[in-house]
């Protein structure tokens, strides 16, 4: 941009200080209330740093949030894995073994991406009734992954259009089937499209709450619905909600903390063989 470009280095750095602070400020007051104590953790001392480091509401918060944690983690794994499985398996055929109507079956799969959550909500659940995974966590499992694979199918299938068709036409002379290729020569090389598609799916199972609160009731819901249960009916304890927010978060921060420059050059890649 022109306007960008005459501006001073030290004058751009500042607004991008300045930008990158003010993009910061909640999470500034979630970490500061959550070392407060219920005395302090008021509207009007949110800004205040706590007069000492109580710990007392991660204790709190822990102590509701940790069975639902792990339901989260039963619950996003999985689904993460057999998303990106399928995909990567969708993604294949759909780029290497063009067959008639191919391309119809693509966009009609990737037009699953694009039907709301709540027009599909009540079928949905009279659905997972009918098959006896209302209420589950295999129930939830089942209802990401559906919702995972056309997303997952169109990065994997953008990333595997750069390889070389020479290669698996060698590996047919060579007698590979199908799964061989895929197995021995397209697996090996999907290591960032896998990292996308992990990163991208693991975030959206677990910070999902539409489908958690409809399709599960007390000690099967995710940690994002006793999130929210946190709140209480008569006194708010901020302190307590903002300690359980952080748990809460920590996961998916920590998986872009360690994978983060992994995600960024796996979608490159992808756009680039696209």
């Amino acid at each position: 941009m022109p306007i960008v470009r005459r501006l001073p280095r030290f004058l751009l750095y500042l607004i991008l200080v300045a930008l990158s602070l003010f993009y910061l400020t909640p999470v500034y007051v979630m970490v500061v209330t959550s070392f407060k104590g219920m005395e302090e953790a008021t509207l009007d001392r949110m800004w205040e740093l706590p007069s000492s480091f109580d710990l007392a509401s991660y204790a709190t918060a822990y102590e509701k949030l940790a069975p639902h944690l792990l339901n989260s983690l039963y619950l996003t794994i999985p689904a993460t894995l057999l998303t990106a499985l399928l995909g990567s398996l969708n993604g294949y055929v759909l780029s290497k073994w063009r067959f008639p109507g191919a391309n119809t079956l693509f966009t009609l799969l990737l037009f699953g991406m694009f039907i709301p959550y709540q027009s599909i909500l009540i079928p949905l659940i009279q659905f997972m009734q009918g098959i006896g995974l209302y209420n589950s966590i295999p129930g939830l499992i089942l209802i990401h992954v559906v919702y995972g694979i056309p997303i997952a199918t169109l990065i994997f299938r953008n990333f595997y259009a750069g390889i070389p068709t020479e290669i698996l036409e060698a590996a047919k002379i060579d007698g590979c089937g199908m799964m061989g290729i895929y197995r021995r020569i397209i697996l090996p090389l999907s290591l960032s499209g896998f990292v996308v598609v992990g990163i991208w799916e693991f975030t959206q199972v677990w910070n999902e709450f539409l489908f958690a609160v409809t399709m599960t009731t007390s000690t099967q819901q995710p940690v994002m619905v006793a999130l929210q249960n946190l709140s209480g009916s008569q006194i708010v304890q901020w302190n307590v909600q903002m300690a359980g927010a952080l748990l809460a978060a920590l996961p998916t921060l920590l998986v872009y903390v360690f994978l983060g420059r992994y995600f960024i050059r796996g979608l490159l890649a992808g756009s680039l063989k696209g």
